[in-house]
């Protein structure tokens, strides 16, 4: 499938899912499906890193507060649209994985994935005391109860819902393109043996910086409008547990180094996390993705894709 086929096919099916959530008329559909997606960000994001050049970070939360916080300190001093401020929150959280990847990616395996959770903790102590976004007493962001959108009003949930599902498609795309391109081929010879792609000639680092950058800023501008979702952010919400762990396991559960793992990894572990917080509990959830990683590290190592690929190979055997 070409790309601009590929592009077409994600916007129908991103139009197609928000209008049936609209016919469904459920606003508590709209709040789950933003988390979701969300995480559909989230894990695409991590696997340009982690699955495209296998080095595993740590420091997705902080990437995602990053875009969370620039929203933040944009609300307080000059207001702007959303959109906007996806935008910014991207270009922030780049800037900063540029600078990360700059001073760790000669770091690597678990040094590298130790230095990422470093700044994930040096983040959170910034934020902590940096006063003018809320400090450890966290910040309230009052958003419009509706939006006009080309004469169309919309409760503000559902627009914000909508922006998401673009967003996913943009990180998709981005990823599939990633995928199928010389880079993403360069990003393999680093996964498979590094060192032999460096005596080749592959400009090793050039390549994992821009991993790096692009991870960090999609990760940035998933975290962007969690400020207007949530109304009320605090250092521990922005820079939760949940959001590191989630976007490691959904493309190992999914199957990683595809663009189509985080996608299957995303959907099956944020619907079955948000059925267990309205059915049980919130606290629950932590345990789901451990006991769900540790079942398919032993039935499948290689992810969802991973088993089917297999079972496709042995019945052409």
């Amino acid at each position: 499938m070409r790309s601009r086929v590929f592009l077409i096919v994600c916007i129908a099916v991103a139009i197609a899912t928000f209008l049936f959530a609209r016919w469904l008329e459920s606003e508590y559909l709209f709040f789950a499906g933003y988390v979701v997606v969300q995480f559909v960000v989230l894990a695409t994001a991590w696997n340009i890193l982690g699955g495209y050049c296998g080095y595993v970070n740590f420091g997705s939360a902080a990437f995602f507060a990053l875009g969370a916080y620039t929203s933040v300190f944009f609300h307080k001093t000059y207001p702007l649209p959303v959109p906007l401020l996806i935008l910014l929150g991207g270009v922030v959280s780049g800037i900063v994985g540029f600078g990360m990847g700059y001073l760790t990616l000669r770091l690597r395996g678990a040094f590298f994935a130790i230095a990422t959770l470093a700044l994930a903790v040096v983040l959170q102590t910034l934020i902590i005391n940096w006063n003018y976004v809320g400090g450890s007493r966290g910040a309230y962001t009052i958003r419009p109860p509706s939006i006009d959108i080309l004469g169309v009003t919309l409760p503000y949930m559902q627009y914000l819902f909508l922006l998401m599902l673009l967003l996913a498609v943009v990180a998709l795309v981005a990823a599939r393109t990633i995928e199928r391109s010389r880079l993403g081929f360069g990003f393999a010879t680093i996964r498979d043996d590094e060192l032999a792609a460096e005596a080749c000639g592959v400009p090793t680092l050039r390549l994992k910086l821009i991993a790096t950058t692009l991870s960090g800023a999609l990760m940035g501008m998933a975290g962007a409008p969690f400020p207007y979702y949530i109304a009320y952010i605090e250092p521990s919400s922005a820079f939760g547990l949940a959001y590191a762990v989630n976007s490691i396991a959904m493309p190992m559960i999914g199957g990683t180094g595809t663009w189509i793992g985080p996608l299957i990894g995303a959907i099956l572990l944020g619907s079955i996390q948000e059925v267990a917080r309205v059915t049980i509990s919130s606290a629950v959830n932590l345990l789901i993705v451990g006991v769900l990683l540790v079942a398919f590290v032993i039935i499948a190592p290689n992810g969802i894709v991973g088993l089917v690929q297999d079972r496709l190979r042995a019945r052409k055997k």
